[in-house]
């Protein structure tokens, strides 16, 4: 007997033991996911955190007889261009450690040969002496052989289609004293230089034969950009805009105070010539001026400005993908600067000999006329800063700050916005709504079955509510899209009425159940108030939505939809109402099992005292029950919001997604998670969109899991209270 106890002891004490390992086993795993979850979160978005620099690769020197006139991606075996002694213009690649010429272009001494980059892509201009210019890109030479042939029997027929051709006045060329060209999507545009008069030739690259012409006098300098259809030309110390479609030679003033040498570089334009730098030796600073909307059109405007004392900018270099932008002073210093806040997040010396620079992906070139020097940029999205990504900015084509987010389009050197600003607003204002909707519902609903109800009653309402948080939120989402969103107009409207009548209702109600309840038979008045107060519910829903808004209107003699569809930008189906009410329905049974377990976990004893002190079941209620469950109460409605924080399918099919920082009820708005949801399968892996996109989940994550803790800890207090208090 003794050994047969013995033996099924040890059994059970071994059972135990497994079962505690596997148990243990499994938490742990469970931990160990939350880790490895947590861990690639952060370690996706700490880049951004990183801080940039310029690993210098490499330093090469031309031939004594060539000039580098444009640097070229020559890592990645895109040619650059010198000019040689002989009048020609030469393609040199990297092969080794030394350049090599691949390929010459060869004209009579009488053309004049330059070159002019566009995005990262170099071109050769070819002006013959009778004014006829060609524009070839050089990725459309023949680069298999080093022969040093004519273009025309070197170039295939395929790249001499994708050439420029135009002609200038060939009077007006012949008296040049200086000329240059600007080339952009659209448009190329040529100036010629007088003794005291600027020709500018505008011809549209999409239909050569038309061609706008334009004379300017007592010009000190010009700038082309053609980019933005506009040309800056600055007159004794004034900058001056004059535009494509202004008429004739009329000057907008832009800026004043303006002290330099003819001979120095001022004007820095961008890839798009909708941004450009101004450096003022008078301040000091280096300023940022953006295309933007104003009374008079279209003009530039400036918006921040970085101190450089005791330097000059040589050059400013764009990068394609980000939002970065480098400059190089006089110091021989490079500034690695968002081109959006205007933050300088870097700053590294490097060789005295560049004088220009350019980015072909992350590597920045910098040259001078013999030199060529290559750096490699590491940690570049570490040039997001806190600004860009909550403070308002001024981008290009907006009239004042704002906070945007817009990521880039298809084509480089576009100015991305990704500011998080809409994308909080849009999460916190659509969770914070839908509380307002779920939390007389489902708390009205947990005390009524939790302290008014019978046990019977209760035991078939609760389950029946907490069937619902079954429902999966794709296809609340989707009724709410097919159904609640068409119908958006006339529900709001019906809905605000429902929610200004229904106490009123429930009052009557509450006052007319009572005698009418004393007439049914016994087993139907527990559970009668019930019945009324749904029935009440429903009439008033239905008069709501059939007759309250005509009836309204009429008395008021207004089109309230009319009037309610001019006050949003958005469309009235993607509103932040409609995303509120398809939201609330989803967190109610939630809120409500919670909070029904909170006030239903009251102890009887503290009821019965209440009541054998003379309080009424309401006095009850409010002063002893609420009060002891308020903690469970508080932690229900902080997991609803939680999951309306955290919620992704309704919030991607009922908005419209669109991010708009505005608190308004009756505008669009884009979560967080929605957002996710849009972007994340289309960012390129590591870009600074994706890390940024990996923060944004970080901050989610983050948020509800500050929430949920909070909610977990008051459930456990009022546990704790209604075991032992």
């Amino acid at each position: 007997m003794t050994f047969d106890s013995n033996s099924t002891n040890k059994k059970r004490q071994r059972s135990d033991r497994w079962s505690r390992y596997v148990v243990t086993g499994f938490g742990g795993l469970v931990l160990l996911t939350l880790v490895i979850l947590i861990t690639h979160l952060i370690s996706q978005a700490l880049p951004l955190a990183y801080t940039p620099s310029l690993n210098h690769l490499l330093s090469l020197k031309t031939s004594d007889n060539e000039k580098i006139i444009s640097a070229g991606d020559i890592i990645n075996s895109q040619p650059m261009l010198v000019r040689k002694s002989d009048c020609r213009l030469g393609l040199k690649l990297l092969k080794g450690d030394a350049l090599v010429s691949n390929h010459d272009y060869i004209r009579p001494c009488e053309h004049r040969l330059s070159s002019h980059s566009v995005m990262g892509e170099n071109y050769i201009v070819d002006v013959s002496p009778n004014a006829q210019v060609r524009v070839l890109p050089v990725r459309s030479f023949n680069m298999t052989d080093g022969s040093a042939e004519d273009i025309a029997t070197s170039t295939p027929q395929a790249a001499l289609s994708n050439s420029i051709t135009f002609a200038l006045p060939k009077d007006e060329w012949e008296r040049r004293s200086d000329w240059s060209i600007a080339l952009s999507s659209k448009w190329a545009v040529v100036s010629i230089v007088q003794d005291n008069k600027v020709f500018i030739r505008w011809v549209n690259r999409l239909r050569p034969t038309q061609v706008v012409d334009k004379r300017f006098h007592n010009i000190d300098r010009l700038v082309l950009l053609p980019g933005s259809q506009s040309v800056l030309l600055q007159v004794d110390d004034a900058l001056y805009l004059n535009r494509l479609t202004d008429e004739g030679a009329s000057l907008l003033p832009i800026a004043g105070n303006i002290t330099a040498s003819l001979d120095e570089k001022i004007v820095f334009p961008l890839a798009k010539d909708r941004t450009f730098f101004l450096m003022n030796s008078n301040t000091q600073a280096l300023t940022r001026w953006v295309l933007s909307k104003s009374d008079k059109g279209l003009t530039f405007e400036q918006t921040y400005q970085v101190a450089l004392p005791g330097e000059n900018v040589k050059d400013v270099a764009e990068h394609a993908s980000m939002n970065l932008v480098a400059v190089l002073t006089d110091k021989a210093r490079v500034l690695l600067v968002n081109r959006v806040s205007g933050d300088v997040v870097a700053s590294q010396q490097i060789e005295r000999s560049s004088e220009n620079i350019i980015w072909y992906g992350n590597k920045l070139y910098g040259y001078s006329d013999s030199t060529l020097s290559v750096w490699e940029g590491r940690h570049l999205s570490g040039v997001t800063t806190w600004a860009s990504l909550f403070e308002p900015q001024h981008y290009e084509g907006y009239e004042t700050e704002e906070t945007v987010w817009q990521t880039t389009s298809a084509s480089d050197f576009q100015e991305a916005k990704f500011s998080l600003t809409p994308l909080l607003i849009g999460s916190i204002k659509a969770s914070l709504l839908a509380l307002l909707i779920a939390i007389p519902v489902a708390i009205g609903a947990a005390i009524y079955t939790a302290f008014f109800a019978k046990s019977r009653l209760r035991n078939v309402i609760k389950p029946a509510i907490e069937l619902l948080e079954a429902i999966p939120s794709v296809l609340i989402g989707f009724i709410a899209a097919i159904w609640l969103s068409p119908k958006a107009e006339q529900f709001l409207f019906s809905f605000a009425f429902f929610l200004i009548v229904i106490p009123f209702v429930l009052i009557v109600v509450a006052l007319v159940q009572r005698p009418v309840a004393e007439y049914l038979p016994k087993k139907l008045r527990h559970g009668a108030e019930l019945l009324f107060a749904i029935s009440g519910v429903f009439l008033l829903g239905f008069i709501s939505v059939e007759y309250a808004p005509s009836l309204i209107f009429s008395i008021m003699g207004v089109d309230g939809f009319t009037m309610l569809a001019a006050e949003s930008d958005s469309p009235i189906g993607k509103t932040t109402i409609v995303v509120a009410l398809a939201l609330g329905v989803a967190i109610s049974p939630s809120i409500y099992s919670l909070a029904e377990d909170a006030i239903n976990g009251v102890p009887n004893d503290l009821k019965h005292a209440s009541f054998a002190l003379g309080a009424t079941r309401l006095q009850t209620l409010l002063h002893v029950v609420l009060h002891v469950a308020l903690p469970g109460i508080v932690a229900a409605i902080m997991l609803g919001f939680g999951r309306a924080f955290g919620e992704t399918m309704i919030v991607l099919m009922v908005t419209g997604n669109t991010p708009i920082s505005s608190w308004g009820l009756i505008e669009g708005l884009r979560a967080l998670t929605a957002n996710l949801a849009i972007e994340l399968p289309e960012a390129d892996v590591s870009s600074a969109h994706y890390q940024i996109l990996f923060f944004t989940a970080c901050i989610l994550f983050l948020f509800t899991f500050l929430v949920n803790t909070m909610a977990e800890l008051l459930r456990q207090r009022i546990r704790s209270r209604a075991y032992y208090g």
